[in-house]
């Protein structure tokens, strides 16, 4: 009988594990899409990273705007923002909702934000800003370089018509309000 049920349990733990690592087909076009995307912000063809947002988003903020704002946070000399590393976690079986398929998408994202430039109040005022939204455990800075290291935990909501050609929103609790505006109700219940 305890045989039978050691049998059992490794069986069943058996299939969990096996369960879980069975890759989603869609995986590997979302991952190249999303890796454009940041690729794009790190080589500062924000017009090519741009183009990676899902065009419904520009409802709520403007293209220009969007454009704007990514060469203010990636382009500017007193701040400089490099993404150093990025990687995926489990990446949502695409769900068909009204005509285009939904799938959140966990990353992960290594940066490196140098603000020697600044002064010592704006490097509190930064520091402050990068504890409250990615932790304090994972904002570093390293004095003799004047940078933070920062591990950001990211999700995103990958969108296609298709599921070759994806396009993608960041997904951030502060603006859900706004993202009813565009994103199904049952995709924002999800983070």
């Amino acid at each position: 009988m305890k045989t039978q049920s050691l049998l059992f349990l490794f069986v069943l733990l058996s299939m969990k594990t096996f369960s879980q690592t069975k890759t989603n087909p869609d995986d590997p076009a979302i991952k190249k899409s999303l890796t454009y995307f940041v690729n794009s912000i790190q080589s500062k063809q924000i017009d090519q990273a741009v183009s990676g947002i899902y065009p419904k988003f520009f409802t709520i903020v403007s293209k220009e705007q969007m454009t704007q704002i990514l060469n203010i946070t990636y382009n500017n000399p007193f701040m400089k923002i490099e993404v150093e590393d990025l990687k995926f976690g489990n990446i949502e079986k695409p769900e068909l909702i009204t005509g285009e398929y939904f799938s959140i998408t966990p990353y992960f994202l290594k940066l490196k934000c140098n603000v020697s430039s600044l002064n010592d109040d704006m490097k509190k005022r930064m520091n402050g800003a990068l504890t409250a939204k990615y932790g304090a455990n994972n904002v570093k800075y390293v004095a003799s370089e004047g940078s933070y290291l920062i591990n950001a935990a990211m999700k995103a909501c990958a969108i296609s018509k298709d599921k070759k050609a994806w396009k993608f929103v960041i997904l951030e609790k502060e603006y859900k309000k706004e993202l009813v505006k565009i994103l199904p109700k049952k995709i924002l219940d999800k983070f």
